[in-house]
């Protein structure tokens, strides 16, 4: 018989044995080439995790879990309590968990602290509901009578990121409580009458191949962002992703020097981003376009506004700008409501047009296939990826996820540190070394 001196249950600590020689060497963000989309929408959620995470549907094989470990990479480690599974900031009393609050309020205890680098989470598909939120442990309850909690992935995501491959195969309502954790930023678990409760903040991102099965509507809606990719068919981009992933295999540690000042620098921009996103406004004036753009797609429900407002505050911020504005609206417009339109089955597109082309004609601006001509004959006129044609004196390609608008408000921010090149060019003065490149 269980003994009742275990009304709540405690949870198991985690183990703090250094295993950093395990951990693999993550693939530099800024050396992805193409999925630009997919980029930008990693990172407003990096910047924003408000937002709601990313859906991302492609084919097989097109770095989308390389850029969710590779984002992770550009953050700043965490600093961590080292014996709590939800990996609790010791500085911050607010979000701590049941048992750091109690010996940091009860005991009077410093709570301990170390460093590790940003979680990322793998969720397997055949994860049941009690690998994902936890359960108790009962051959500890059995042999000692009590009830000890065995914290879940949802535990272990907590302040980091939670990636789901393959996401459109997975249970509805295992999708569905992960997207109400992912809400909240908290987990309830109940078990053999013992309820507990842990932080679990968390960017979640999803990836699918459509052709296997699509998500349900009302599951594809809590999805804060939604972005499409495709195989790259640009001969030279294939090249160079070949050559670089076999630099990469081969000295992993060479290739990554050669990226440092890029991931540098797009690692400090994500920072400044995040502080910066708390003080970024949207005019009333553009969210009333915001809503005007959402009735005239017929869009159910108010997430897409709010999806759309987030989006653009935080691109604002991640261009260094206080204010949002009509061109931040226009680039993330389709990433927020191309998967809430109501979609015709037969449509041969996803309606990420219809949705640019409502945008520029309330907003201004170029449709979607007017911008993508522009943008393709800036890329034959371009610098070559390969770097034998110079960047700026700061490293910037001639064209960025990242770039600037013509139209920014005199709100924007000066700083030194303008923007990366995060489009598969590499950095300034750095060249993929030929001896290490595929014969062609």
């Amino acid at each position: 018989m269980l003994s009742r001196r275990a009304a709540t249950a405690r949870p198991k600590t985690k183990h703090t044995k250094n295993q950093s020689s395990s951990i693999p060497p993550v693939y530099p963000f800024t050396a992805i080439v193409a999925q630009d989309e997919m980029k930008l929408a990693l990172l407003l959620n990096a910047i924003a995790p408000v937002i709601g995470g990313v859906l991302i549907m492609g084919q097989r094989g097109t770095a989308k879990s390389t850029a969710v470990r590779a984002l992770a990479g550009l953050l700043p480690p965490l600093t961590l309590v080292p014996d709590c599974p939800f990996n609790c900031d010791p500085t911050d009393e607010a979000k701590l968990c049941d048992d750091c609050r109690r010996r940091w309020t009860e005991e009077g205890e410093r709570l301990p602290r170390r460093c590790e680098r940003v979680p990322v989470v793998e969720l397997p598909l055949n994860a049941t509901e009690d690998r994902v939120c936890g359960t108790i442990d009962f051959g500890r309850a059995l042999s000692e009578g009590v009830k000890t909690f065995e914290p879940g992935l949802l535990a272990r995501a907590n302040r980091g990121f939670l990636y789901i491959d393959e996401v459109n195969l997975l249970e509805d309502h295992l999708v569905d409580l992960l997207l109400d954790v992912a809400a909240t930023g908290r987990n309830l678990v109940e078990r053999e009458g013992v309820s507990i409760t842990h932080p679990s903040r968390f960017v979640l991102v999803g990836s699918g191949n459509p052709e296997e099965g699509e998500l349900r509507p009302q599951l594809l809606d809590r999805f804060g962002l939604f972005t499409e990719i495709e195989t790259v068919a640009d001969i030279e981009q294939r090249v160079e992703i070949v050559a670089r992933r076999e630099q990469f295999d081969r000295d992993a540690a060479s290739f990554r020097t050669q990226f440092q000042p890029a991931e540098a620098q797009l690692g400090r921009r994500l920072i400044r981003a995040q502080k910066l996103f708390d003080e970024v406004s949207v005019p009333r004036e553009l969210l009333r376009k915001i809503a005007e753009v959402c009735v005239r797609l017929k869009i159910d429900g108010h997430r897409g506004e709010l999806t759309i407002a987030r989006a653009a505050r935080a691109l604002a911020a991640f261009e260094n700008r206080r204010e949002a504005t009509a061109a931040d609206v226009r680039r993330v417009a389709a990433l927020a409501l191309r998967h809430r339109l109501r979609r015709d089955p037969l449509a041969p597109t996803s309606g990420g047009e219809r949705i640019e082309r409502a945008a520029a004609e309330l907003l201004g601006g170029e449709s979607g296939s007017a911008r993508k001509q522009t943008e393709q004959a800036s890329q034959r006129n371009a610098p070559s990826s390969r770097g034998e044609a110079a960047p700026d004196r700061n490293g910037n390609s001639a064209k960025s996820v990242a770039g600037t608008h013509s139209d920014q408000q005199p709100s924007q921010i000066q700083d030194e540190h303008d923007a990366p090149p995060i489009e598969g060019h590499l950095p300034a003065g750095i060249r993929l070394t030929q001896s290490n490149s595929p014969k062609g």
